[in-house]
């Protein structure tokens, strides 16, 4: 059981607010065209949502609601219900937490009123725990579920330099080809279960629309890279993008975007950084903290410390763009499942771009995605790079795992006693 007190992040910026506002009325309609009998899909945050959009099938996203499960503190209540069913408590929650809504007696009183049941889900990760968790999901709403394959990638390549225009070297013709072939059998399940007929040039408007909301999210990330002190941190932006990313595709997304560079800019061009007094750059590693955002605050003012990076806002910038996709939408939309196998090297990029202090690793040893096997090369390469890192030990969902005092003394101790020493030495 968590000690101390977990906190809610002070919201800085004024379009944090807006967006929670719109993500809350776009929830409610969402629930309205759902009972009015519109169909409605459920899967991971690398389905192509612009596909979906296109289609104007509405969509909600596992890793989006489990955060929200989380922020509004209902983890350790579904994770109840998956122990009263038999399921083992090590059961990876970030992917169980719409299962978990399914065993609910009350799903009306889950967040914002509640999971709509998903008429179909579309699963694609390469953990067949996962998979397997999808699967129970579609039974128990009698959904149907496309599985979309999961293949290793035998080019190893800076994916971050050639994604945005040259995203046809991101694998070899053979594997692309049958990734796009998967898009081309995923556009006939989506017709074949809900009825809709794909349109290209409403793919291609929806693909438009996502490279502008990538690329004002790659502007914000060059502020925040290059100004010292960084003009806001984590915890400024990961909601805004987070919410507005299970909206890519669309026009709105992409204004809010376009917003939250504005305001950026202008807190660089006023002088007015989230943390004047900046002494160290913090680099968080993992998922969000959903039910602790407060936490990546409470270091700016003792420490100077902000946390400056995180993989939302950068995977957004770095990996979602596809210049000329209109050439062959489905195409370019497949790439996204054929990137670069070496993700230390692009965090090590990130790392020197932002120029990180220290990382905080957030590790889930029961999370396949994100356990202490998974991440101990990458914690070696920035140690050999004479960057120190801090393994912090909790599942990011559910906050009974979480213990408030003891991780901020680890973090306190970690500043202390490697970041700051060793940014002296320097």
């Amino acid at each position: 059981m968590a000690e101390g007190k977990l906190t809610k992040a002070v919201k800085r910026l004024e379009i944090a607010k807006d967006t929670t506002s719109y993500q809350k009325e776009w929830f409610r309609s969402l629930r309205e065209r759902v009972a009015a009998g519109e169909p409605l899909g459920w899967g991971t945050a690398s389905t192509p949502e612009e596909l979906l959009c296109a289609m104007d099938i509405p969509f909600v996203c596992i890793q989006w609601w489990t955060a929200l499960c989380a922020a509004k503190q209902m983890g350790p209540k579904f994770y109840d219900l998956l122990g009263k069913k038999g399921y083992r408590s090590d059961m990876c929650s970030y992917c169980a937490s719409g299962y978990a809504c399914t065993l609910d007696p009350n799903p009306e009183d889950g967040p914002w009123g509640g999971l709509p049941k998903p008429t179909f889900v579309v699963s694609y990760d390469h953990c067949p725990c996962a998979k397997k968790i999808d699967e129970l999901a579609a039974e128990e709403w009698g959904a149907e579920i496309f599985y979309m394959p999961h293949s290793y990638n035998p080019v190893q390549i800076n994916d971050w330099e050639l994604a945005w225009n040259e995203w046809e070297k991101l694998t070899t013709k053979k594997r692309l080809d049958e990734r796009t072939e998967d898009m081309h059998r995923l556009v006939q399940f989506l017709e074949r279960v809900t009825g809709r007929r794909l349109r290209k040039d409403r793919l291609i408007e929806a693909l438009h629309y996502s490279n502008e909301q990538n690329m004002w999210f790659s502007k914000v990330r060059d502020l925040i890279a290059n100004n010292r002190p960084a003009p806001v941190t984590v915890s400024d932006t990961i909601g805004v993008v987070m919410q507005t990313q299970w909206h890519r595709g669309t026009k709105w997304a992409a204004e809010n975007a376009k917003r939250l560079y504005d305001e950026v800019k202008a807190l660089v061009d006023e002088g007015r950084p989230t943390v004047p007094n900046e002494k160290l750059r913090l680099m968080w590693l993992g998922r969000g903290l959903w039910y602790n955002m407060g936490f990546y605050q409470h270091f700016e003012e003792r420490y100077g410390a902000s946390f400056v990076w995180s993989q939302y806002l950068a995977i957004g910038a770095t990996k979602y763009i596809r210049e000329e996709a209109e050439k062959d939408p489905l195409r370019a939309l497949a790439t996204r499942f054929c990137g670069g196998n070496d993700v230390a090297k692009w965090y090590m990029h990130e790392a020197e771009t932002h120029g990180i202090d220290g990382v905080v690793y957030l590790i889930s040893n029961v999370n396949c995605m994100n356990s202490g096997a998974f991440a101990s090369g990458t914690i070696m390469d920035f140690e050999k790079r004479g960057i120190p890192v801090l393994v912090l030990g909790a599942d990011p969902a559910d906050a009974r795992t979480w213990n408030q005092d003891l991780m901020t003394a680890a973090l306190e101790e970690f500043l202390e006693k490697r970041v700051i020493p060793n940014k002296q030495q320097r």
